[in-house]
């Protein structure tokens, strides 16, 4: 994974945006969603590192995740950002892609 730039980052979200997606989050493994299928309408970056990055979508509300730190487009085109620690450990994932994701 690559540090995040928060510009590159805003693009890659454009993507996104008007589409049926899925998404997995997890937060210091007390918050866990994977395979929630919603339509994104819009998406937001903030901060200057690390960074928070908030979804709204169509009818049922948002969600914001924070501490992001890091990114990364796998092979099959899911976007992957996670926010490390200090000491390198993964505290929050945010991972959205256009298929679902592996169980």
């Amino acid at each position: 994974m690559n540090p995040i730039d928060r510009s590159e980052v805003e693009d890659l979200l454009r993507i996104y945006i008007g589409e049926e997606i899925y998404i997995h989050s997890e937060a210091t493994s007390y918050v866990f969603v994977r395979n929630f299928r919603v339509k994104l309408m819009q998406a937001f970056v903030a901060g200057e590192g690390p960074f928070r990055i908030a979804f709204r979508f169509d009818q049922i509300g948002w969600l914001r995740m924070e501490a992001l730190t890091h990114v990364e487009e796998d092979r099959v085109g899911r976007l992957l950002l996670a926010g490390y620690d200090d000491r390198g450990r993964m505290n929050v994932a945010l991972h959205l892609g256009k298929e679902p994701f592996p169980e």
